[in-house]
Formats: structure tokens, C-alpha cells, sequence
């Protein structure tokens, strides 16, 4: 067995506490380097595009980010591209599953590094579409190859691995701590593995996994002291995130899925090459389902980023969607949910860019002032308790409507926006939003009745109102001009 060296802790975060899925508990957040958060989130397999079930993992990513930084940390944030080596089936009792991109590439007769750099860069433009920061660096696996295969030398070394042939596997029986992310034990995995998977005879135990792979059919293939072949799935992510963030990272996010088999092995092979432990917090989004069941082909329709903004609904609704509830809890989809987050988004819109404006003069200012501290606060709690987004979200209604009772004055206005533009660096639903299909013909019917109420032709103004009421407009009359908005 490794033997696992405690780091010394240098920074103990604020009053931040996660929910760390390697002890089940929610715990005061810790990072090893002064102010800074170091944080690794498994990325897209770039062999198709991504539906929205993906983008929650990618979602709660950003949120951590963004709070990290709303609470005064520097963050150094790694994703992974996965172009090669992620299996169709699970893989840790068999190495001879169909690499997603391998069977993407012949089934459309296309060059699978061709497919990789497109799919990558459709992630990549969903990403801006739902105003997710990018990452400071994207390592791809087909780049890090010769960091995998110092690894996976290193294994070999220390005994921790083994050659079988052109293949190199690593031997789960040399690491005692196997399964303590998932609760699987060594024990129950061979129980269920009688039967489930084929079993390989060049393997010492049937749960071992593969590091390098060696396979004359597949496509993308490197040179290796092993032989010819590729690597595995979970020793690139290993490879990539020591590259980038060090021995022992801060925190490492991904979907439900990644916790086993992938990011169990991630531990065993990163610890038995360092001897240091290899993430402090581990951070677990929870299933976006239908009916009941993670988002997936048997479950229904995959919709796309681009097919849900074809139905009207913008990258900040998607993104309220995705972050108003807690984010290990399941998320339905349901499009009726999609329209709850639509107007919670444009309730906050229409306050920042409507309702502060015009207010009538108040001579009493400290109730605002009292409002926007109290608020702050609250806010910043919300976020501390494990990043709950549903009372952050409800620090912000409740702030609206204490502005409206109060009627502040323009100075108070201005305070107001400018609070509820800092307490937007965390959700950023605010600003420019893409224009709906609608949007030219609402305007043009807002300026055919803005004229005829120049004409007085009261009769086609009240026609035309009860239209755009019938489309859910609700229309804001002043001196300045006709404003619309969404109900």
C-alpha cells in the first residue's frame, strides 16, 4: 500500500462549506496555496455534441468558480477535452469497450480528429451561449501523451501496474483504498461482476483497469515503450490535472457518472505515483432527468443548447434553470420548469433595467441602505452553505421587493442596480440577451399603437394593446416612450 502524506494547510476559506463526496459531509472548505482555489472538472467527450443533461456538471462548475471569486479567492481552473479513450461501456472490468469518438468516426466515415475539433468547438460556443467562463487552460488528451505514458512507467515501477502483452493494466489489489469515493468494495465488485462483463484472461483480477491499450484496428494510436496503442480513460485526466494544478488539487468536480469507475481510479493511479493525496474536496453535480431517470438516450429527446434557444428560451434562462436549485440535488426537465426560470430571469431583468428607473424622491434613505447590507449578507451566506443558489436566488426577490415598498429616490436606485449587478457576478443573467423570433414583430406593433395613440385612434391602440396582451406583453407607458416587456 501507498502511504499518503498529509499536506499542511495554508488557507482556511472564510466560512465556505461544501459537501465533499469522498466523506459524505459537509465540511469548511480548505485550499493548500494561499487565496488560491486550484480546481479540476472533467470535460466533454468531443465525439458529439452536448445536451443539456452535460451542461449541469459544467453548470455547477462555473457556479463554484464564480463563488470562489465572489468570496475573495483567486481560482486556477483546469477542463479536460477528451478526444480519444473514453469507452461506450464501463470499463473498469474490460478493455476491449468501443472508444466513443473511434465509433463516432467510422459510423459517420470521418477523420476522427476532424470530428474531435469540431465537437470541441460547438462545446466551446454552447459554453459562451450559457455564459459559462472559460477555463484557464483545455488541456486535450491527444496532447498529453507523453505525461500518461510517464505515469503509467512509473506504476509499472512501483508495482502498482503490470504489462499484459502490448496492454499495461493497473492492479486494484496494490492500492487498500480502491472503492473509498464510491463505497464500492473490491469484494462486491467481483461479486458483481460474475457474469455482468466478459472477463480478459491477460488480467490478474477482473476489476483491474486499463492504462494503455493496444488495438490494431483503432485509429489514433501512439508510440509507447509498451507498443502501439492509446491510452486509457483515466489515467489522461491523472496526467492533465498534475500537469496543470500539481500533486494534490483543491477540488475536482463532474457529473454523478464520473465517481465510478473514473474518478476512483484517478485516486489510485495519481496517489500511487505521489504518494501525496490527490484532491481535497470532491464535488458531485447531481442527474438532470426525465421522468424519473438520468438524461440519456433511453430516457427521451437529448435536447441540444441550440435547440432549446430555436424555442425561444435565452443562454441566461437555461442558466437559471440549471443553478436555481441545489446543484446535488436531481433536476427534472420539464419545459414548464424552463418557463418558470424564463420569468424568474426576466423579473430580475425588467427591476434592473425598468422598475429602478423614474422613482419618485424619498427623503429617508437608511431603510435602503439597511436593505442592501442585510441583502449582501444574506447572499453571501446562501453561498457559503454549500452553495445554496434557491436562498441566494431568494435574497434577491426578497431585495426587490423591499425596494418597491420603499420607493427609493434616483440616488437610492443607483445603489440598488449596482448591488444587484455585484450579487449578478455569481447567477450573470443580466445584460444583453439574444433577441427572441418575436422580438421585431412585438416592436413593430409597439410603434404601429405608439402611432395611432399620436393620431387618437383610441379604438386601434386598445386593439392593438389586447393583442400584445395576448402575447404575453405587458406594455410600460411614460413621457420617454413605450417600453415592452415578457410577462
Amino acid at each position: 500500500m501507498t502511504r499518503v502524506a498529509a499536506p499542511g494547510i495554508l488557507t482556511r476559506g472564510k466560512n465556505l462549506r461544501l459537501h465533499n463526496s469522498l466523506t459524505g459531509r459537509v465540511e469548511p472548505f480548505e485550499t493548500l496555496h494561499e487565496n488560491e482555489v486550484r480546481m479540476y472538472n472533467c470535460g466533454p467527450t468531443v465525439y458529439k455534441r452536448q445536451h443539456i443533461g452535460n451542461f449541469r456538471a459544467f453548470a455547477t462548475a462555473d457556479l463554484l468558480r464564480r463563488s470562489f471569486e465572489f468570496l475573495g479567492y483567486r481560482v486556477l481552473q483546469v477542463m479536460n477535452i477528451t478526444d480519444v479513450g473514453h469507452l461506450t461501456e464501463d470499463d473498469r472490468a474490460d478493455a476491449s469497450g468501443e472508444d466513443k469518438l473511434q465509433r463516432e468516426a467510422t459510423r459517420r466515415a470521418l477523420d476522427p480528429w476532424e470530428i474531435a475539433r469540431t465537437e470541441e468547438q460547438n462545446f466551446l460556443d454552447d459554453l459562451r451561449v450559457l455564459r459559462i467562463r472559460p477555463a484557464h487552460h483545455y488541456p486535450r488528451a491527444t496532447e498529453h501523451v507523453p505525461e500518461m505514458l510517464e505515469m503509467i512507467q512509473s506504476l509499472i515501477d512501483s508495482g502498482h501496474a503490470y504489462r499484459a502483452g502490448d496492454n499495461v493494466y493497473f492492479d486494484v489489489s496494490s492500492f487498500e483504498r480502491y472503492g473509498a469515493l464510491s463505497g464500492n468494495t473490491l469484494a462486491e465488485l467481483a461479486a458483481g461482476a460474475s457474469g455482468r462483463v466478459e472477463s480478459r484472461d491477460d488480467k490478474r483480477n477482473p476489476q483491474d483497469f486499463a492504462l494503455w491499450k493496444s488495438d490494431p484496428k483503432h485509429i489514433m494510436q501512439w508510440d509507447s515503450p509498451f507498443g502501439r496503442g492509446f491510452p486509457g480513460w483515466h489515467i489522461e485526466c491523472s496526467a492533465m490535472s498534475r500537469k496543470y494544478l500539481g500533486d494534490t488539487l483543491d477540488i475536482h468536480t463532474g457529473g454523478p457518472d464520473n465517481k465510478f469507475p473514473h474518478h476512483e481510479c484517478e485516486i489510485a493511479q495519481s496517489e500511487c505515483v505521489t504518494g501525496e493525496p490527490f484532491v481535497r474536496f470532491w464535488v458531485h453535480s447531481g442527474w438532470l432527468e426525465i421522468a424519473g431517470e438520468k438524461m440519456s438516450k433511453r430516457a427521451g429527446t437529448l435536447f441540444t443548447v441550440p435547440e432549446l434557444v430555436e424555442r425561444g428560451y435565452t443562454g441566461a434562462d437555461l442558466r437559471v434553470y440549471l443553478l436555481k436549485q441545489h446543484y446535488r440535488s436531481p433536476l427534472p426537465f420539464e419545459f414548464p420548469l424552463l418557463d418558470e426560470a424564463r420569468r424568474i430571469r426576466q423579473r430580475i431583468a425588467n427591476f434592473v433595467e425598468h422598475e429602478l428607473s423614474g422613482r419618485p424622491a424619498a427623503p429617508d434613505q437608511a431603510e435602503i441602505s439597511q436593505a442592501i447590507e442585510e441583502t449582501r449578507n444574506d447572499f453571501r451566506a446562501a453561498l457559503e452553505d454549500d452553495l445554496n443558489t434557491s436562498a441566494a436566488l431568494a435574497s434577491i426577490h426578497a431585495f426587490m421587493n423591499r425596494v418597491n415598498r420603499a420607493a427609493p429616490g434616483h440616488a437610492d436606485a443607483e445603489r440598488a442596480g449596482a448591488l444587484m449587478r455585484e450579487l449578478d457576478a455569481v447567477f450573470d443573467i443580466l445584460g444583453e440577451e439574444e433577441a427572441g423570433a418575436d422580438d421585431a414583430q412585438i416592436d413593430a406593433l409597439v410603434a404601429e399603437r405608439d402611432t395611432a395613440r399620436s393620431e387618437k385612434d383610441w379604438e386601434r391602440a386598445d386593439a392593438l394593446r389586447d393583442e400584445l396582451t395576448q402575447r404575453g406583453i405587458e406594455l410600460l407607458d411614460s413621457p420617454q416612450g413605450t417600453r415592452w416587456r415578457r410577462r
